[in-house]
């Protein structure tokens, strides 16, 4: 699912919200996500997964189509676990209750 299938889904879902109004919240959402990992902080939201960084070393990588190698520097990048919920709700078994 992409963001604008999100909006989409979310207003059909909220009928008494303006679309243009769902997509600001996603958008707030999301930069205030965004503004949390940049900070350092972690961002948890209960049922669904928790969001956070990893640093990334620097190491020397290799150019597939050269075979050459090539510095590689040291990074941050978003790092996202699952949340227990998430996971036994989409590791169900057909037929199984499910939990709202």
């Amino acid at each position: 699912m992409i963001k604008s299938e999100l909006v989409q889904k979310l207003s059909e879902l909220n009928p008494h919200l303006y679309q243009r109004d769902v997509e600001i919240l996603v958008n707030a959402i999301l930069d205030e996500i965004t503004d949390a990992l940049r900070r350092g902080d972690r961002v948890e939201l209960r049922g669904f997964g928790t969001f956070s960084i990893k640093a990334r070393e620097a190491r020397q990588g290799r150019n597939p189509r050269t075979g050459e190698k090539v510095p590689v520097s040291s990074k941050v990048v978003p790092y996202f676990k699952s949340g227990k919920e998430m996971r036994d709700r989409l590791n169900a078994k057909p037929g199984a209750a499910r939990r709202a």
